[in-house]
């Protein structure tokens, strides 16, 4: 049973409850990066859940400049691309006592705008942008925003390529180059013609992976005969793979979509036109989302570390330093029975 003060428990009622200095109990309790040892750890942290202490989030804000809080702000949530992200980010966050906070985009810069100004008055310590951005698509206005963002004490980072205008750090996959490997991966297995199942032009992760497969491709032989777009969904993929069905895809045509998730809308379109996925029209795409090895077939993809590049948007929250072009997280393709050997 907690101990009753007549009033709410204050940092100074858990330091001499625990018998240590106040500056002790606040180490443990906001935060610090300074080491307290174990023992004492354990006393205040006893101590506080005995007085029913609860750190005062506002206060503590405004002494440092920034809050225990970052924001993960995604195209869609129910994208399990994003999911996965978010994932290894909340994982990351909590290990440094952090909280995290998602908002959700829609890719809409005026919706991104207003959310980030809204975040910005709950002063957290970073912003981690994971949504994929076409070149040069980040607003003037959101960019202001961000700056605002940085000039307060927070950080920016963003997945893939800097932001202009904004001193965001970066972390990535390396989309062109996991591209290039299943390009020629499919040339080995003996492909010579495929058609590209792309987002809308000018959106930096699918370009960078159709373009590095196309590459990887065309070195082992084969070529692409055709690239759709849509929206990166599984609905407008399906679309848009049912008009290329109406045209005409010949049998044995390699089908690539940027994301697992385009490629489930493309196998549907390609069933429900009476043809078969695999020994009649290939399908492959990119993430290495866990439901694609319970397709039928089993989905061949580009496996993206997703859950390790959302720990690593937080690590470059939180360091000291950046690198201006750090390490993109290698990706590796997982060939499986959507794409047999011909």
């Amino acid at each position: 049973m907690g101990v009753d003060l007549g009033h709410p428990a204050t940092l100074n009622d858990v330091a001499r409850e625990a018998g240590v200095s106040l500056a002790t109990a606040s180490r443990v309790l906001n935060g610090s990066s300074r080491r307290v040892a174990e023992a004492y750890r354990e006393r205040v942290e006893a101590a506080a859940r005995s007085l029913g202490y609860s750190a005062n989030l506002s206060a503590q804000a405004t002494a440092r400049g920034t809050s225990a809080t970052l924001a993960l702000l995604v195209a869609d949530i129910a994208d399990p691309y994003f999911s996965q992200i978010a994932r290894g980010a909340a994982r990351a966050a909590d290990e440094q006592r952090l909280v995290m906070t998602i908002g959700v985009t829609d890719r809409d810069p005026t919706r991104e705008e207003r959310l980030v100004r809204t975040l910005r008055g709950l002063r957290p310590r970073g912003i981690i942008l994971a949504a994929s951005r076409g070149v040069g698509g980040e607003s003037a206005s959101s960019a202001e925003a961000l700056r605002e963002v940085e000039a307060g004490g927070g950080t920016v980072v963003a997945l893939g390529r800097p932001l202009p205008g904004v001193a965001a750090r970066t972390v990535g996959v390396d989309n062109h180059g996991g591209g290039s490997l299943l390009g020629s991966e499919m040339a080995a297995a003996g492909y010579r013609d495929a058609l590209l199942v792309g987002g809308p032009e000018g959106l930096v992760t699918s370009d960078d992976r159709l373009v590095g497969f196309e590459e990887g491709f065309a070195g082992g032989g084969g070529s692409v005969s055709r690239i759709v777009r849509g929206d990166l969904n599984r609905d407008a993929a399906y679309a848009v793979m049912e008009r290329a069905l109406a045209d005409g895809v010949e049998p044995g045509t390699l089908v690539v979509a940027a994301t697992d998730v385009m490629a489930v809308g493309v196998s549907s379109a390609i069933r429900d036109a009476g043809r078969r996925v695999g020994d009649d029209i290939a399908v492959a795409g990119f993430g290495g989302l866990a439901a694609g090895r319970d397709s039928v077939p089993a989905l061949t993809t580009v496996v993206a570390p997703l859950e390790d590049l959302g720990a690593a948007a937080v690590a470059a929250v939180l360091a000291d330093e950046w690198p201006a072009a750090p390490d993109l997280l290698p990706m590796a393709p997982q060939i499986r029975a959507s794409t047999p050997r011909r």
